[in-house]
């Protein structure tokens, strides 16, 4: 039985995870009330012990600190939660998994521009919806003569994915929305009104009316109390113009009718073109397109990788070096290759300036997971865009040194899919590019 200090901040579905594991195993955990975000999880003293800064984050009473919530659900559960089979271990995994990388992104996407976190993009949040549709469906089918998703009684599996499901339930699955999916929504509900749930989440009351962005809220969190007098300036400098410039301003007149239909599609605001992230960056020397080039269409040893060092731009891009941090979670190589996938999935916008190699090595219930990539820019790449930092905390990161034998060794090995690769055994490799 575990004890321990768990910091996070109220209402943190991610943090719920541990709790409601906590509640099942009996074990000790505190939340930390005097935790302030943004300001202690900033400290030295935090940072010494969680280098990243991300909660929610747990200090045991013998001093292990552990991060992720999966992992101090995994670590303050017990083995009813995990599985007593290496079957339902696995399955409780893959349940784990399908809830991070199917129900998680697409979530988040729909939801959070709701809340007033993120701008709202059309095009996304309708890919959002459909994911969500597809992750209930496959729910729908697999608990159609289940009551939990892995044996008779509740796992981490179930207490995993409800979490990730929380959000939407709570703002998004309205009614109408949810009524196709009648086997989840009953196991959700079943769950919800569990003891150890309720003593975490309190009453939880199901969408009545599907939110939707609200450009007020976001203008708020993020701003937007100067956005009143930006306008009055725009308005004042646009007035200026009219009277200056007469004639331009009638054709302008012409226009507005059309520019307002698109703009504006029942009241949501039309999707902006998104910014590139990478657009901040010095563009460099080196052409990243030619290269994915040279190592499609030729030979890796011979010809794409002298290519690659006889181009590459150390001043404007970056090598790393990543490695997979929980490979005693990893079962079967399958499910390890659709984590991969995944990954590549929720970062493809990366494509235009990135390239990587990750390679699977080992065999079913003795693998992990190292790759190398390549970017634009000289820090973490994953930083730039909040929609590509879902997977990255899950690895390792290692910047490499482009002038150094070994990191071409590295680089030689991990691209070619051949070679010592340390000693570990290589099984097969995924490109991003």
């Amino acid at each position: 039985m575990a004890s321990g200090t768990l910091y996070t901040y109220p209402g943190n579905f991610r943090a719920y995870k541990a709790l409601i594991a906590a509640e099942y195993s009996g074990s000790k955990v505190t939340v930390d009330s005097s935790f302030v975000f943004g300001e202690t999880n900033k400290s030295d003293d935090f940072l010494a012990k969680f280098p990243l800064g991300k909660v929610p984050a747990f200090e045991s009473s013998s001093g292990d600190c552990i991060f992720e919530s999966n992992a101090i659900a995994h670590y303050v559960g017990n083995s009813k939660l995990l599985g007593s089979s290496q079957k339902d271990q696995a399955q409780i995994q893959q349940w784990i998994n399908f809830a991070d990388n199917e129900i998680l992104p697409a979530s988040c996407t729909w939801v959070f521009p709701c809340l007033g976190i993120t701008q709202y993009n059309k095009q996304e949040t309708e890919k959002a919806k459909e994911q969500m549709k597809l992750a209930l469906g496959v729910l729908n089918h697999y608990l159609q003569t289940r009551t939990f998703l892995v044996g008779e009684r509740i796992s981490q599996a179930d207490i995993a994915v409800a979490c990730n499901l929380l959000l939407a339930y709570q703002y998004v699955l309205d009614q109408n929305f949810r009524q196709a999916y009648t086997n989840v929504n009953r196991w959700f509900v079943t769950l919800i009104n569990q003891p150890q749930f309720k003593k975490v989440i309190g009453d939880f009351k199901l969408c009545e009316k599907m939110a939707e962005f609200d450009a007020k809220k976001y203008a708020e969190l993020h701003g937007g109390s100067g956005g009143k007098k930006e306008k009055e300036k725009k308005d004042k400098g646009s007035a200026q113009q009219q009277k200056q410039e007469p004639k331009q301003e009638k054709k302008k007149k012409e226009k507005p009718k059309e520019e307002e239909e698109e703009e504006d599609d029942d009241g949501i605001p039309r999707e902006k073109e998104s910014k590139d992230p990478f657009a901040q960056l010095p563009k460099g020397t080196f052409d990243m397109d030619a290269f994915k080039r040279e190592y499609s269409n030729k030979d890796t040893l011979t010809e794409a990788l002298p290519y690659l060092w006889e181009k590459f731009d150390k001043e404007n891009y970056s090598i790393w070096f990543c490695e997979y941090k929980y490979p005693q979670e990893l079962k079967l190589v399958f499910m390890t290759c659709n984590l991969v996938s995944g990954m590549f999935q929720r970062v493809d916008k990366m494509r235009k300036c990135a390239f990587g190699s990750m390679c699977i090595f080992g065999e079913d219930n003795n693998n992990t997971i190292s790759g190398v990539w390549i970017w634009r820019g000289k820090d973490l790449a994953f930083l730039l865009s909040t929609d590509w930092q879902v997977d990255y905390e899950s690895y390792t990161w290692t910047k490499l040194d482009p002038d150094t034998e070994e990191t071409k060794t590295v680089v030689k090995e991990y691209l070619a899919w051949e070679g010592n690769f340390g000693g570990k055994k290589f099984n097969q490799g995924k490109i991003f590019k």
